[in-house]
């Protein structure tokens, strides 16, 4: 019963979405619009045909209800390096049939959660935790003072990593 009223209650927040979204996809190219997709508004452009989830309360519950592992891109829509590796990972077919495989979430704001900014809040970040609530600190992008920041030209250290929270997954559960 519990799950069904956590369902309803997604189904209600998705039609609420899509409502606030019309405007949204006017803007669309038709290359978009011909497939059908989920409201740009969870989306934000990292990958419309994958599901994403609203907040990180229902994203953490998720991933322990679901044993999938989350995660948790922080970016902002006037940060030039946001927008240029969010163009590469929505373009990055590996990436986008990988991502199928997590529970998903992007931010456009910081939670209140001092363990998704372990090294600072800055953007763009992309952290995982596992199915367990733990973030994983093991998996790090290239740079010693940023640890979650990614660019560009870091989407194959980005899919490995993906992979790596997939594999410790099967591994350590």
């Amino acid at each position: 019963a519990m799950e069904k009223n956590y369902m309803s209650m997604f189904l209600l927040l998705i039609a609420i979405s899509c409502a606030l979204a019309k405007d949204v996809e006017k803007k669309e190219t038709k290359e978009t619009t011909t497939k059908p997709k989920l409201p740009q508004t969870l989306s934000r452009g990292w990958g419309d045909q994958l599901i994403w989830t609203q907040t990180y309360e229902e994203a953490l519950f998720r991933a322990k209800h679901s044993n999938k592992p989350l995660m948790i891109i922080h970016h902002l829509d006037d940060c030039p390096h946001s927008q240029a590796l969010k163009k590469v990972f929505a373009e990055h077919k590996d990436i986008q049939k990988l991502a199928e495989k997590f529970i998903l979430l992007n931010l456009v704001y910081e939670t209140t959660d001092k363990h998704l900014s372990p090294d600072g809040q800055y953007v763009p970040r992309i952290l995982f935790v596992d199915p367990s609530l733990t973030v994983r600190a093991d998996i790090t992008g290239r740079y010693s003072n940023r640890l979650y920041a990614y660019e560009p030209s870091d989407i194959l250290l980005l899919y490995s990593n993906m992979q790596k929270a997939l594999k410790l997954l099967k591994t350590e559960l």
